[in-house]
């Protein structure tokens, strides 16, 4: 991909790994539709960046709202080229004893794996009338070892990973490149008192940022990619090992 001129729709882009591409593609010449929930953060972003960033306040969650924010998309963005789908949340509780059970769960499916099928199955038309795009895909290192305490947010994940594989077959004849991000465990809002020895988010775009620009389609970050050599090597000593981080 060109690393300048792209038009770039990127969700959750007001904090954590998120901010930190918002950030970088920025500075490399390229526009950026920053699409979260909270409008003062939103404001912020773009006071910082009034030429080159527009705002969208949208709840992934909710259908209409992903619907609304593709029209403005395609009436104010037709030349789009890049859809990068970052925004996720993660709730730890047991299933057995958790309260408001139904509602986190649903909320995880809905945030990290139906919005992003969905505007990617909205956007997919327009995508394919640029001269080069990207869809770039935010999982996690969790896809593969789930822990104990976010089965859901795990699921998604997997769900996600696949997902982007079998988009990457079907577009492969295409000019829509699939990427996806593959971070470890990152220092970011959502992980606020959870675990150790975490990653920056601008250390997972500085590590993503050439993968990007030479069409690799796979970023593993960090410790991702001792966990999928652990997993070939010795799969019961990972899947121990991610079971209570």
């Amino acid at each position: 991909m060109n690393p300048s001129g792209n038009i770039v729709l990127l969700t959750g882009a007001t904090s954590g790994i998120g901010l930190a591409l918002t950030s970088h593609f920025l500075r490399h010449g390229n526009t950026v539709v920053a699409v979260g929930r909270r409008l003062d953060a939103l404001a912020a972003l773009q006071a910082a960046h009034p030429n080159t960033l527009y705002v969208r306040a949208c709840d992934l969650a909710q259908r209409a709202q992903v619907d609304e924010l593709v029209h403005y998309l395609e009436r104010e963005h037709p030349d789009l080229n890049v859809l990068i789908n970052n925004a996720a949340v993660q709730y730890n509780y047991d299933l057995l004893e958790g309260e408001d059970v139904v509602f986190r769960t649903e909320h995880e499916v809905q945030i990290n794996l139906l919005a992003p099928l969905r505007l990617i199955g909205l956007l997919l038309p327009g995508l394919a009338a640029q001269p080069r795009a990207a869809i770039v895909n935010v999982s996690s290192g969790l896809a593969f070892a789930p822990k104990r305490s976010a089965p859901v947010y795990c699921a998604t994940k997997a769900g996600l990973h696949v997902f982007t594989q079998a988009l990457r077959y079907q577009l492969e004849a295409t000019r829509i490149g699939v990427f996806e991000i593959i971070p470890p465990l990152v220092d970011t809002p959502m992980t606020a008192g959870r675990g150790q020895g975490k990653l920056t988010p601008e250390a997972v775009v500085a590590e993503f940022w050439p993968n990007f620009v030479r069409n690799r389609w796979e970023s593993n970050i960090g410790k991702v990619k001792l966990l999928r050599g652990l997993l070939r090597l010795a799969p019961r000593l990972a899947r121990r090992l991610l079971k209570t981080s």
